[in-house]
């Protein structure tokens, strides 16, 4: 099997779209991440939603669960909201990682070790620079298992 046997078509999200609306594109869809389109239409990254959450809750929270515990519901939902005007660009690191891309002729092994090696919940698959979706992890597992 393949990864051409495996990609689905797969939502895209722009650079300097809000990240509120990735966050929303995934909650609705339920998607693990988005593949991130350069103004070209090129992939430059996967946003996953861990990477969305990071943004959301502060800092001293991820520090200290402690401090997570005691803010109450109506006060956990402000910090979504305040990821604001933020962008998809400035939830990207700043050093680029290794980019999960494989061609249509790529192993299910190959597709699983870019998963792990990259730590992405998808992998976007191209066809002479031509996106065609992505293997998701839960469809992945699903073959695997």
């Amino acid at each position: 099997m393949r990864a051409q046997d495996l990609v689905v078509p797969f939502p895209t999200i722009g650079l300097d779209s809000p990240i509120a609306e990735a966050a929303r594109l995934m909650a609705e869809r339920e998607l693990p991440g988005l593949i991130v389109l350069d103004d070209r239409g090129a992939p430059v990254s996967i946003l996953p939603g861990t990477q969305v959450l990071s943004l959301a809750v502060p800092q001293y929270c991820q520090a200290d669960p402690a401090l997570a515990r005691v803010i109450d519901e109506a006060h956990a939902d402000a910090f979504v909201r305040a990821l604001g005007g933020r962008t998809v660009r400035q939830a990207l690191p700043e050093r680029p990682r290794e980019l999960p891309v494989a061609d249509p002729d790529a192993t299910l092994l190959e597709v699983a070790a870019l998963m792990a090696r990259t730590h992405s919940p998808l992998v976007a698959v191209l066809d002479g620079g031509r996106l065609l979706g992505a293997v998701t992890l839960s469809t992945l597992l699903k073959r695997l298992t």
